[in-house]
């Protein structure tokens, strides 16, 4: 969407290609793709370097919040460690037990969880 829109920009600012007629007069047709090149290289960096990367992480995020269940061992943005004992993607909760010996659970959004350790049968194995 946004290489469609520099490119409209590049040629209307170059007049549609139907720049001044040949005999000369208005000659800047090269001059004005010269003008908008360093923005247009800028423009692609920004989204290689910084908008690609991101929405990977979202994406793969996003994975890792779906594929979330019942034992799973999980470390929450605060720091919590606890193991999940429900999930209700629909109302964007995960319910975690962080105390086995009172039995203590906790509430939280779903997005509230930094990564997945593993599952409790699974010896703490990380998961890659």
């Amino acid at each position: 969407m946004n290489s469609i829109w520099i490119a409209w920009l590049v040629f209307a600012a170059d007049g549609g290609g139907q720049g001044a007629p040949p005999g000369g007069g208005g000659g800047g047709g090269g001059s004005t793709l010269m003008f908008f090149m360093p923005f247009i290289i800028i423009m692609v960096l920004f989204y290689l370097l910084l908008m690609r990367p991101q929405k990977r992480e979202q994406q793969k995020r996003q994975q890792m919040l779906a594929a979330i269940k019942k034992n799973d061992r999980v470390v929450t943005i605060g720091g919590i460690y606890g193991v999940v004992t429900n999930v209700r993607p629909e109302a964007d909760e995960v319910t975690l037990k962080v105390d086995e010996a009172t039995n203590t659970k906790l509430r939280m959004t779903l997005s509230s969880v930094a990564r997945v350790l593993g599952d409790e049968a699974g010896g703490g194995a990380e998961r890659k």
